[in-house]
């Protein structure tokens, strides 16, 4: 026998043979299948012995998780799809005004919002998209810095970006900061840009202007170049106020009069309470010439008005002197960013609104501080306020109803409205005024519930109003709410803290708090429900106004 005869397989009886020692071997008593030791259909995925195997569906490939079900049928499609995250499916109208229309798709994610629309601006190419970033940018900081809400800037930012073809944009608002990413598709890299908000001024009029350039922007029929939209910019930033420093000095001290008409306060006490604001607004001019922070401001212009009542009392004047200081706070007290903090709040802006509530409560601690420094050395001195002579004012309601719409009309001055709308916003803070007293004086019910209710009608007429002219809500809310601030509850809890009566004043103060908190939540409460419950303003009418009005 050869040496290859020797290798080669001798028959089955080799199989069995027991010195073969490898694992792979058959074991003895069992038969070897048919076509190798290995079964061929050994796969997890093999159909089973008696079952059938499921026919091809069309449209995809066989057992794809991505293939159309059997029993699904185009025609019985639901209308509406919510997203498998959660999301509630969410309904644009188109004739809706441009700011609920971005604030419904700022509240979306990204991959949600809606197809983006054809653009609106043909130019070559498109704009430059730094270009556009930078004038959303400036935008917005006008807005911030002119005390809109943070929700209001983001949808105007948005509606820019949008208006030149950056649908995928995410803009970011907190209370010095703006920025603003846009990534033109998923695999490009996002272009960002942020601007800082340093310097802040109350001027209703260029806020009012530059909600109309954005309306412009976001109108289909409206062709504004990004060359015009800088052109329109710049104009409003040089336009100067509409009102002179000596009228801004003189709504002060008819402001401050008027609220000591409402507290009680008679002609005396008017023109006492408006020399004092007169000389308190000069007095923080001055400071602010010198580059002083705002808090000294608040301070030295408290001061003045406290004096004044602290003079009435130490010659034994025969006036009500607790009203003078009360209507001297009144000018004072920072009732725009109250607002403003607890909208961003309620909203979902809890940095900005902390940060504004923050920069209430400073400029709120500055008042304090020059009012209960005046009291205390006249208290010192002998001088004796009686705050109970400031608490009748329920006998003259025409009187009232009169000085509350003075001092709207007078915020209005002081807030830098256009004059077209201090008279719709002057009887709106008469309405105001009516509605607290009926419910306070004439229904004896509690002045937190009188106060929320009457803000809550100020934000719904305002809401209205702004609605009407297409503009921001803040010139018609505003002055408004300028006779429902508490400034008589300010004023007897530092008096009470001056005559160590702690208890008593913190009691006082805390009403005051709860005072502002119902005026803010109630502004912003009658804003939601107009928004949610009243369809004013649509794109027809809008039109039609713009060309009556010259636009």
């Amino acid at each position: 026998m050869t040496e290859a005869e020797d290798r080669k397989p001798r028959s089955d009886e080799a199989r069995y043979d027991p010195e073969i020692t490898s694992e792979f071997a058959v074991p003895a008593g069992i038969a070897v299948p048919e076509g190798g030791g290995e079964s061929e259909s050994t796969s997890e995925f093999t159909v089973p012995e008696g079952l059938v195997a499921p026919q091809p569906v069309t449209g995809g490939p066989a057992g794809s998780a991505f293939s159309t079900p059997s029993t699904y049928s185009a025609d019985d499609a639901p209308a509406a799809f919510t997203p498998a995250s959660g999301f509630p499916t969410v309904s644009l109208v188109k004739d809706a005004p441009w700011q609920d229309r971005m604030r419904t798709m700022l509240r979306m994610p990204v991959a949600e919002r809606p197809a983006p629309e054809p653009l609106q601006k043909a130019e070559e190419g498109g704009p430059a998209v730094p270009r556009v970033l930078d004038l959303t940018l400036r935008i917005g900081e006008l807005l911030l810095a002119g005390g809109e809400g943070a929700e209001d800037v983001e949808a105007a930012m948005f509606a820019v970006c949008r208006s030149y073809g950056l649908d995928r944009c995410e803009p970011g608002v907190t209370f010095t900061l703006l920025a603003i990413s846009y990534q033109p598709s998923l695999v490009d890299d996002p272009v960002t840009a942020s601007r800082t908000v340093r310097r802040r001024g109350t001027d209703y009029t260029r806020l009012s202007a530059v909600f109309r350039l954005v309306a412009d922007l976001t109108d289909p029929e409206t062709q504004v170049s990004l060359e015009e939209a800088y052109r329109r910019l710049a104009e409003i930033r040089r336009n100067r106020h509409p009102y002179p420093g000596w009228a801004l000095t003189a709504a002060s001290g008819l402001l401050a009069g008027a609220a000591s008409v409402l507290v009680g306060g008679d002609f005396l006490v008017f023109v006492a309470a408006a020399i004092g604001a007169m000389l308190g607004d000069r007095l923080a001019w001055l400071c602010a010439g010198r580059g002083l922070p705002e808090f000294y401001q608040f301070m030295i212009a408290a001061m003045p008005p406290a004096a004044i009542g602290i003079a009435f009392s130490l010659a034994h004047i025969d006036v009500a002197a607790s009203a003078v200081v009360t209507g001297g706070l009144f000018a004072l007290l920072p009732g725009r960013a109250l607002v403003a903090g607890v909208q961003d709040g309620l909203t979902g802006f809890y940095i900005t609104a902390s940060a504004r509530l923050l920069e209430v409560m400073y400029f709120f601690v500055g008042i304090v501080i020059g009012v209960l420094t005046v009291l205390y050395f006249g208290v010192k001195l002998g001088g004796r306020l009686n705050p109970d002579v400031a608490l009748n004012t329920s006998e003259r309601p025409l009187l009232q109803i009169a000085a509350s719409m003075v001092l709207s009309l007078t915020f209005a001055v002081l807030l830098q409205q256009e004059r077209s709308t201090v008279l719709a916003v002057t009887l709106n803070g008469g309405v105001a005024w009516s509605v607290y007293g009926a419910m306070h004086y004439a229904g004896e019910i509690s002045p937190v519930a009188s106060t929320a209710v009457a803000a809550g009608l100020v934000g719904l007429f305002g809401q209205l109003l702004s609605r009407y002219r297409f503009a921001s809500a803040l010139p018609y809310t505003t002055a408004a709410i300028g006779p429902l601030l508490p400034g008589s509850a300010t004023y007897f809890g530092l008096l009470s803290m001056a005559q160590n009566e702690v208890d008593k004043g913190l009691v006082s103060l805390a009403k005051a708090a709860s005072l502002a908190m119902a005026i803010a939540i109630g502004v912003n409460l009658g804003s939601e429900i107009s928004r949610l419950t009243l369809r004013v303003g649509s794109a027809g009418k809008r039109r039609a106004a713009k060309r009556t009005r010259g636009f």
